[in-house]
């Protein structure tokens, strides 16, 4: 049995090397002021390229909306992110009789490669991908309209992820 002395000395101990421990710790939020710049400020001057089609121009709009708040694209960017999107449906759930699939992925995929507009020096480049799940009713037009919402919501994720990706490249 340790005596009372011993006790609060190894309190005091044990108090003093969690203080030591706490203070090498630092935490700091991704979208926060950074050391060398600001990187919300630095996502908002982000010029993206123009879309060639629905679902690029679907992932365009928000990540427009998403690194400048909603405030728009910037008048004179400092950053340039050339942004190309593809998009596929894949069926799953076969039935063998009738030879359709019952329900789907829809699966978006963006190649980006952000760089500086002064220098053409490449920030950050990357490949990611998002996908949604579909159900494909039997009416065409049914099916037609699930499969765009599924592009829809595909595509806003997709863009959440590119922006976060672009926003700890911005933040270093």
């Amino acid at each position: 049995m340790l005596s009372s002395e011993t006790r609060y000395r190894y309190g005091r101990l044990l108090t003093l090397g969690s203080v030591v421990f706490l203070a090498a710790c630092q935490v700091k939020p991704l979208y926060s002021e950074g050391q060398q710049g600001r990187p919300a400020a630095a996502l908002a001057s982000i010029g993206i390229s123009e879309a060639d089609d629905r679902v690029e121009q679907l992932v365009r709009n928000a990540l427009i909306f998403a690194t400048s708040g909603g405030a728009g694209e910037p008048a004179n960017p400092q950053y340039n992110l050339a942004l190309n999107v593809t998009s596929d449906v894949i069926g799953v759930l076969y039935d063998q009789e009738s030879d359709t699939a019952g329900a789907g992925r829809v699966v978006v995929m963006a190649d980006y490669n952000l760089t500086r507009a002064k220098t053409g020096e490449t920030v950050r480049s990357g490949q990611r991908s998002a996908v949604a799940l579909v159900d494909f009713p039997e009416q065409e037009f049914a099916k037609v309209r699930a499969t765009r919402d599924a592009e829809k919501r595909a595509s806003k994720e997709l863009a959440e992820v590119v922006r976060a990706d672009l926003a700890a490249a911005l933040g270093r």
